[in-house]
């Protein structure tokens, strides 16, 4: 190494400096001193210069503005980071995937993903996560705090992303397009479910009597038939029934709705099946059982 323009070196760990003061601070590394005292919380630094950072915490103080956009930072670490939201420069890269990021500690979190390290862990249940936003996230299941809250109709949810995809209810938006039929949907998942009808995809399976489904709500539904669950009770007449739709239709039995109607004679039904059975009258068309 070139020394010629540094004079003194670090004994512990022998790394050169020019000026006697700078070996000084950096030797404080190596002895985890901390001279210098916020005379607020008490918190004590190695460097004079981090003192002064931390102060602007309890003054507000942000002297430094980024010129794009206006918005001010108490340090100019935190600005040159903002800046490349601007430039898009990610200087840091993972050495596994080659994915890139625009701060040191969003690649941290990210190398997680291919070491598996797990270092939040849940209290209450033993559940690990990777990333401390994870085990917030979690914590609410046991607390059941629900944060954010749909300003159109007061619901609450415990993730703003199960608020965010909430509002497409009200706003109708629809991200998720099917390629083979253009149909939208407002979830990914929806999407996901409804491929399974052009790839004849079923993944989940009974263990019963295998046979497969391509949901698993609907899985869920068929194991009522080994089991006998009918957990859908009419408060009427306590008929009970394995699925809410033969719940809702049953009630009409009592309301007297019947929200199915011919087109051609206006004779109305309480289930769509036997609206179906009646068209039959006008089509002529013949039901053949085998």
């Amino acid at each position: 190494m070139d020394t010629e323009d540094k004079a003194v070196q670090c004994e512990v760990c022998e790394k050169w400096f020019s000026q006697q003061e700078n070996l000084k601070r950096h030797q404080r590394i190596h002895t985890e001193e901390k001279s210098y005292k916020c005379e607020v919380c008490d918190e004590r630094f190695r460097q004079f210069g981090r003192l002064l950072e931390h102060k602007r915490k309890h003054t507000g103080e942000n002297p430094f503005k980024c010129e794009v956009c206006d918005k001010w930072f108490s340090q100019q670490g935190h600005l040159k980071t903002h800046l490349r939201i601007h430039t898009g420069e990610k200087p840091f890269k993972c050495d596994i995937c080659d994915e890139r990021f625009s701060e040191s500690g969003r690649l941290k979190r990210h190398m997680r993903i291919h070491t598996g390290e797990k270092t939040f862990k849940c209290d209450i249940c033993d559940e690990r996560f990777s990333q401390s936003g994870s085990l917030e996230r979690h914590m609410r299941i046991h607390t059941g705090e629900k944060t954010f809250k749909c300003d159109i109709c007061d619901e609450w949810f415990s993730e703003s992303g199960s608020l965010k995809r909430h509002m497409r209810i009200h706003t109708g938006e629809k991200l998720f397009k099917c390629d083979i039929c253009d149909k939208l949907f407002s979830e990914s998942g929806s999407l996901k479910r409804h491929m399974r009808i052009h790839t004849g995809e079923k993944p989940f399976k009974c263990d019963i009597c295998d046979v497969r489904f391509s949901h698993s709500g609907s899985l869920k539904t068929h194991m009522r038939m080994h089991t006998g669950e009918k957990p859908f009770k009419c408060d009427i007449c306590d008929v009970r029934f394995i699925q809410s739709g033969n719940l809702k239709t049953h009630m009409r039995i009592h309301t007297g709705e019947k929200p199915f109607k011919c087109d051609i004679c206006d004779e109305r039904f309480n289930d769509s099946g036997n609206l179906k059975t009646h068209m039959r009258i006008h089509t002529g068309e013949k039901n053949i059982q085998v």
